[in-house]
């Protein structure tokens, strides 16, 4: 039961995902599929971020597939929320956003850090 309930999990991150990708690869500027969505952007960054995103969805799915990558799927999206941190804390982002506050950038990374959490979670329960 444990493994299927990290499989469900990571496919719902493929879902995810994917749907971030076709986001940016269209530019629809949606909260949690665009992070920073009320920013300016070219559109050519966020075909690349697009691309990246598929990554990750095939990321995921491979894990889901085969448990022995987890620790590489816990790795990145780690190295992900630690790395949206960063942003929503940097003078770059401050420079663009004329005051605004920032709380939205890290409820989305709160997001991002739930789901690793509960992917750790899940994937301890299937090696105990």
């Amino acid at each position: 039961m444990n493994k299927k309930i990290l499989d469900l999990s990571l496919l719902a991150g493929v879902a995810i995902f994917s749907c971030m990708a076709v986001a940016h690869f269209l530019g629809l500027k949606l909260p949690l599929l665009f992070i920073y969505y009320d920013t300016p952007f070219h559109a050519y960054q966020d075909k690349i971020i697009s691309f990246c995103l598929v990554t990750y969805a095939c990321f995921l799915y491979a894990a889901s597939k085969h448990n022995a990558i987890m620790p590489m799927v816990l790795i990145a999206l780690s190295v992900t929320v630690l790395g949206l941190a960063a942003i929503n804390v940097s003078d770059a982002l401050a420079s663009v956003l004329d005051g605004r506050s920032t709380l939205i950038y890290w409820a989305e990374t709160g997001v991002f850090a739930v789901y690793l959490g509960w992917l750790f979670l899940c994937h301890r329960s299937t090696r105990a």
